[in-house]
């Protein structure tokens, strides 16, 4: 099977953009699915060819696809799991209407085989059903927890002021952080071979790190100490919402909410469920990890916070 023609489903935002760097330099040619005109403007991307692409709606995105080989995507996420699930169905609907031939999809979260009843990670199931069951073969790209978290507006800034990484996470919960050009990397090579269709892949980065020794990596990337601060989950979800909102009061359906009960999940589990060995990645898609080091020595610690 050859896939030439790629439509990517949010390519402005942070995942996609690498994904999009990765597909032009495969040489693919790539079309932005995107929710409103000049959504591109902003990125490395400006001239990227667009197409109006409205998850909720069917008829839309068979008209996005039309033309297309392959979609390539991560979805926002969403805490309503009936509205997360019309979301699959109405990506996959436009997928069979337009015939095509693969689909490669960013779960962005830890994606178990059974539900949670945590409603994001639920509604990740459920988009992933309804793509499955289109028949088109499918690769489900599963990462664990982003090293570029640490380089957010809601990390970062701490970081570099008072040198603490405060993050969600219990002291000690193994995370198998990864980058988001792995992510982009891995998604490229699903759309280049079919060793993976119809496969599961966790991944994650090559080492397997608790909060002080993330800290640790961070304090020599950086040159100077970093120490790990423990979150309590709400305490997090707190924080996060005085930077959207300007109130620690933390609304049921936020973004942070969710978050936080995802970490409280996680942190609550025997066993990590961030632990992802490299391997499997490696053997189906030939990626090799970046080391959380080598990922913190290639940005720009000092750049304006977006």
């Amino acid at each position: 099977m050859t896939i030439e023609k790629v439509c990517v489903l949010g390519a402005p935002a942070d995942q996609g953009q690498p994904l999009v760097a990765a597909l032009l330099r495969a040489g693919f040619s790539v079309t932005a699915g995107v929710r409103r005109a000049g959504a591109m403007a902003g990125t490395p991307f400006p001239d990227l060819p667009t197409v109006h692409a409205d998850i909720t709606d069917a008829d839309a995105m068979a008209v996005a696809f039309a033309g297309q080989d392959a979609a390539a995507f991560h979805l926002p996420f969403e805490f309503d799991r009936d509205r997360a699930a019309s979301f699959g169905g109405a990506i996959a609907e436009g997928a069979s209407r337009a015939g095509l031939k693969k689909i490669v999809f960013n779960t962005a979260c830890f994606v178990a085989n059974h539900d949670l009843a945590l409603s994001a990670h639920d509604g990740r199931r459920d988009i992933e059903a309804a793509l499955e069951a289109t028949g088109i073969p499918c690769v489900f790209i599963e990462p664990v927890v982003f090293m570029d978290n640490m380089y957010r507006a809601w990390t970062r800034p701490l970081i570099m002021r008072e040198g603490v990484f405060a993050y969600p996470a219990g002291p000690g919960l193994t995370i198998s952080w990864v980058c988001l050009e792995d992510v982009a990397q891995a998604m490229t090579r699903a759309l280049q071979t079919d060793r993976a269709d119809g496969q599961h892949v966790p991944l994650g980065g090559p080492e397997a790190l608790v909060g002080d020794e993330v800290a640790e990596r961070l304090s020599e990337a950086l040159a100077r100490p970093i120490r790990f601060e423990s979150l309590k989950p709400e305490e997090f979800a707190s924080r996060m919402s005085v930077l959207v909102t300007g109130s620690p009061e933390v609304p049921e359906g936020s973004v942070y909410n969710g978050m936080a009960k995802f970490y409280a999940w996680y942190n609550a589990q025997a066993t990590s469920p961030l632990l992802v060995d490299p391997q499997a990645a490696r053997d189906l898609l030939g990626v090799e990890p970046t080391s959380l080091i080598d990922w913190a020595r290639s940005k720009d610690w000092d750049a304006p916070y977006s």
